[in-house]
């Protein structure tokens, strides 16, 4: 890694910070993968070991990806889950996922990671939760290192099968002192707490129907006790709602309020079904959440309120969730979905005057907080997503943050005619490949190609991979 980096000439850099500054012809100088200095370019030391000519593009932060399951980029379109909601489509799932082993688990997160670099994603969050046929966290661990991703690893887990009440088989299920003492030594291994960290480790049972109480309740324990953080899924459908209610009497977030799984260190993926109560409780005790909008129409499994989670002050990140719920890792393409997705929940539930008269058109002056803009959404794939893994050294181009951003070339077929406001422009007329993915003051990504590895023959080995995993062979 070079020990210094300059950025210069950019038509304009977005820094996210607090004064949301979009500076034209600006750029930044980093130092041992931080930034120490951002502003017009002409402002900046003129010499680095480094430097990067950004003339004719926009400068980005880095964005977090705040829930992924890599290892499902070898089960994207598969046929047996091509049309089901959650529990079905797991459920054609499982056995298959069980089966991947440590040479694919490492080439699914290859492609996942390159993927997510190549749509201005310089972090990234993985939930994997099953780890049998020899596979572990640290394989993940080590394609990220190897790609040059800054990474949040869980080491999930399922312990509840169907045997016990359980969703998943009782194959893909494992022993919970098993899980606990493995989560012990990922962290221990693995984590890393300081500023500008390329490795943290976070705990993550995977969802309400397929751990036990006991597995959750031991889980924050474990959390606490290491200063790690705590993620599961939690309100992403009306099956799960019914499950909860049916087991415990509770809906899912008073369950896991009830097992101390609130606060801070918490941050729950999809969030979707939920009320105002639910809402003002995450606010209260600082709980986050992954929306996964691409995800959550791939299921039908419904629309997060996001902008009263907003509005609330409840920390929201953007997560592309797996690739067999996506079919794909593009960070671009989740935040203009975002934006989509708000406006056609907004569509929705329209307000109604006091007098009972019809309802506000969605262009009156008085909703105009309502709508999801194009910086909210770039803000939630940025300072949100950072906010949710409990970071405040990534999410912004400012002094003292890490070196982690992106450019997206202006002068392309995607932006044509779309120039009048470049910064919306970003989602308005996404998806396209970054120019540049920066981490950690590395370049992953030049001129559209993932330099840090051999992408090609990455790809082809999951493809072969992929196939056998599926067929059993």
């Amino acid at each position: 890694m070079p020990r210094t980096l300059l950025l210069k000439n950019a038509d304009i850099l977005v820094t996210m910070d607090k004064e949301r500054r979009e500076i034209r012809k600006g750029g930044l100088y980093a130092e041992n993968g931080f930034i120490t200095q951002v502003g017009p370019s002409e402002e900046l030391p003129d010499t680095a070991e480094m430097v990067i000519d950004a003339s004719g593009e926009i400068v980005l932060p880095g964005f977090v990806n705040t829930h992924h399951h890599l290892n499902q980029t070898l089960t994207r379109n598969l046929p047996a889950a091509q049309n089901n909601n959650l529990f079905p489509w797991l459920q054609a799932h499982y056995r298959v996922w069980a089966r991947t082993g440590p040479d694919a688990s490492r080439a699914s997160a290859l492609v996942g990671l390159a993927e997510l670099a190549l749509s201005g994603c310089t972090t990234v969050f993985d939930h994997s939760y099953l780890f049998q046929s020899g596979n572990k966290v640290d394989y993940l661990i080590e394609a990220a290192q190897d790609l040059g991703v800054r990474f949040h690893a869980s080491r999930g887990s399922m312990s509840l099968g169907e045997s016990k009440g359980g969703l998943p088989p009782d194959e893909c299920v494992e022993d919970e002192d098993d899980i606990l003492k493995d989560t012990i030594r990922v962290i221990d291994r693995y984590h890393n707490p300081d500023a500008g960290a390329m490795t943290q480790v976070v705990v993550a049972p995977c969802s309400p129907f397929s751990v036990s109480e006991e597995l959750l309740r031991e889980s924050a324990l474990l959390a606490r006790d290491k200063g790690v953080m705590l993620h599961t899924h939690l309100c992403e459908t009306l099956d799960e709602e019914h499950y909860t209610l049916q087991r415990f009497k509770k809906r899912p977030v008073e369950w896991m309020e009830d097992l101390d799984w609130v606060g801070e260190d918490v941050w729950f993926a999809h969030a979707i079904h939920v009320n105002d109560g639910e809402i003002q409780l995450f606010a209260k005790t600082g709980c986050g959440a992954a929306h996964c909008p691409c995800s959550n129409m791939r299921l039908a499994s419904g629309i997060a309120p996001i902008k009263k989670y907003m509005a609330a002050g409840v920390k929201v990140g953007l997560g592309v969730d797996g690739s067999a719920s996506n079919d794909g890792s593009n960070m671009l393409s989740e935040v203009r979905q975002a934006m989509l997705l708000a406006r056609l929940n907004l569509g929705l539930q329209p307000t109604v005057e006091t007098d009972g008269t019809p309802s506000l058109p969605l262009a009156h002056p008085s909703r105009a907080g309502e709508w999801m803009t194009a910086r909210e959404a770039l803000e939630l794939a940025t300072l949100g997503g950072a906010s949710v893994l409990g970071r405040d050294d990534i999410g912004s181009l400012e002094t003292g943050k890490c070196a982690d951003f992106f450019t997206l070339g202006l002068n392309s077929l995607q932006f044509a005619g779309g120039l009048h406001d470049p910064v919306a422009a970003v989602v308005f007329c996404s998806p396209q490949l970054a120019r540049t993915t920066v981490v950690n003051g590395k370049i992953l990504v030049a001129d559209g190609q993932i330099v840090t590895l051999d992408i090609d023959k990455v790809i082809r080995d999951h493809n072969r991979m992929s196939l056998d995993l599926a067929t059993g062979d």
